[in-house]
């Protein structure tokens, strides 16, 4: 699973809110477009509310280890992050564990810490 997140608020004007809300759908539909083709399992959109925070929403893209490695190597994926880069403030890709992911997760961040006690 990845993560990409940034902060849809960030100070621009009505112009750079336009040009947000195109990448945002733009990302939206592509996501789409490779769930009904089997590119990935799943996704999701959060949107959350102002709080003041550095975090004003994120997408939770879900697949197989080599779905989402296939994903970030194309083309698309990257043109698509990097001009989300240019618009949304503290924009960043990340990955993730969940489910099964998490004990794997785990288990390395438990032999690294035995390693260094």
């Amino acid at each position: 699973m990845i993560v990409l997140s940034g902060n849809y608020t960030a100070t621009f004007d009505y112009t750079g809110a336009v040009d947000y809300l195109d990448v945002f759908n733009e990302s939206i539909q592509w996501y789409g477009e490779l769930q009904q083709a089997g590119s990935i399992e799943s996704f999701e959109v959060v949107l959350l509310e102002p709080h003041g925070g550095d975090l004003g929403g994120f997408a939770l893209i879900r697949g197989s280890q080599e779905q989402i490695s296939a994903l970030r190597a194309s083309e698309d994926f990257e043109r698509l992050t990097t001009r989300a880069s240019l618009i949304v403030e503290k924009f960043g890709v990340v990955g993730a564990y969940i489910n099964e992911g998490l004990a794997r997760g785990m288990g390395i961040y438990q032999a690294q810490l035995d390693e260094l006690t």
